[in-house]
């Protein structure tokens, strides 16, 4: 195979529709349109399965096919000799199509006809152009390596979570020019993520929740595989318009800070020793924004972010466990009520909501030992309460922490949580509070 599967990736996106040529077992042909042609591996693509058609009925019978893809930059046509080996209707390779599709479908105004049955995963035995003065590759694909250098080499220097988080974001938009991103941090206890990080919009959304498997985020999540979409999806389950499963911001619930009508979107499941930590999401207006290149880079910088991750939490502990001597502490200004409500840990300041869960309980352990003369705490010590019923170690306290921590500064400046040291921080409040439980 003198020209590439990895050349021609670009040609795969879904900007000109590819086709596929089959054979009934009598010999007869049959030529037909694919909605979605996906690169698997150097070896192997997956093409959509939606119909019950004369197609699927050839390559039961006749294992053997001829694709042709399409350069959307050139108009040079490439076939692809194929032999069908099986179709997948479950898992990562299935949910990303069903992805993929939904921008295809919405693009094409057939959201409501295109729906994937299964995912039809083919050898693929040759490639050939069907251009004989064209060069036997496709078009360079975009170089991503310097950006993902930059970043890399950037976040290596970060000497904590937080401010991981944050020239993780800069990097993107400095580099990869990504203007809209967002980190999302795995809540296993709820089945949820949370948003701890996020760049370019309005108000940050910090705290604001997706349920895993739903929209884009969630399904990246809860399959642990990227997903790239490059057109808007409309109506479409995916489409992150759809506040009624992402919230809009009820009495419980932080608005999501996503765009609107995204017309591209990626969502990169953030992975560390196997298990699931977060999702690295990013989108922006431009359809087709989001190129493989891309998608590989981007994968590449979640698992520096995983391992850097876990080795953050690993290390977030201080080895000095006793207790801070009750200190004088004196706040000035308008008396500030704070009431929480223990059945889900809500916390409500001056009758707004806040925040919830476990972030929620941890606030009012820091106020109740504020209240009581105290300000400095440990990660150690909300590790070892049990009244708290936190989740085990692998549930991320230090990005809990941070998420209070912004969530605070965006909408009570007053109260703070500063760090002062690896595994201690100090609860700083600048007006008196009074606690209602």
């Amino acid at each position: 195979m003198n020209i590439t599967l990895e050349s021609l990736r670009h040609c795969f996106e879904g900007a000109q529709p590819a086709q596929i040529a089959t054979c009934a077992s009598d010999g007869t042909p049959n030529v037909a349109y694919l909605s979605q042609v996906h690169y698997v591996d150097s070896d192997h693509v997956a093409l959509s399965f939606q119909f019950f058609s004369k197609t699927r009925e050839n390559v039961l019978a006749n294992p053997f096919a001829q694709a042709q893809v399409i350069d959307p930059a050139t108009g040079i046509q490439y076939q692809l000799a194929l032999q069908y080996m099986r179709t997948e209707t479950e898992g990562p390779l299935f949910e990303y199509m069903k992805a993929r599709l939904a921008g295809v479908a919405s693009l094409t105004g057939m959201s409501k006809v295109f729906r994937l049955r299964g995912s039809d995963v083919y050898r693929v035995l040759d490639v050939a152009c069907t251009d004989p003065v064209a060069p036997e590759c496709g078009s360079m694909p975009t170089n991503r390596m310097p950006a993902l250098r930059a970043c890399s080499e950037r976040m290596a220097q970060c000497a904590d979570l937080s401010s991981l988080l944050d020239e993780l974001l800069a990097g993107l938009a400095r580099h990869f020019g990504i203007e809209h991103a967002m980190v999302l941090v795995l809540d296993a206890a709820n089945d949820r993520l949370y948003t701890v990080a996020s760049r370019g919009y309005a108000k940050s959304g910090a705290g604001s929740e997706v349920a895993l498997g739903a929209g884009v985020i969630g399904v990246a999540a809860q399959q642990q595989t990227p997903i790239r979409i490059a057109f808007l999806t409309g109506d479409y389950a995916y489409s992150l318009a759809l506040r009624d499963s992402l919230g809009e911001g009820g009495e419980k619930e932080i608005p999501f800070p996503g765009l609107a009508e995204p017309h591209s979107q990626v969502a990169l499941p953030i992975m560390a020793s196997g298990r699931l930590l977060g999702v690295l999401y990013a989108e922006s207006e431009q359809k087709l924004r989001f190129t493989y290149e891309d998608e590989d880079a981007l994968m590449a910088i979640t698992g520096q972010l995983g391992f850097a991750m876990q080795l953050f939490e690993q290390n977030s502990e201080s080895g000095d466990d006793q207790p801070d001597a009750p200190e004088a502490i004196v706040s000035s200004g308008a008396e500030v009520m704070v009431k929480i409500y223990p059945a889900d840990n809500s916390v409500f300041v001056d009758g707004e909501y806040l925040i919830k869960g476990v972030a929620g309980a941890i606030l009012w352990k820091l106020l109740f030992g504020h209240a009581r003369g105290r300000s400095e705490f440990s990660n150690r010590e909300l590790r070892l309460d049990a009244s708290l019923r936190l989740p085990d170690i692998s549930d991320n306290l230090e990005a809990r922490l941070i998420l209070l921590q912004r969530r605070l500064a965006e909408r009570c400046p007053y109260l703070r949580i500063e760090k002062t040291g690896r595994g201690r921080f100090r609860l700083a409040v600048d007006r008196p509070v009074k606690l209602d439980c």
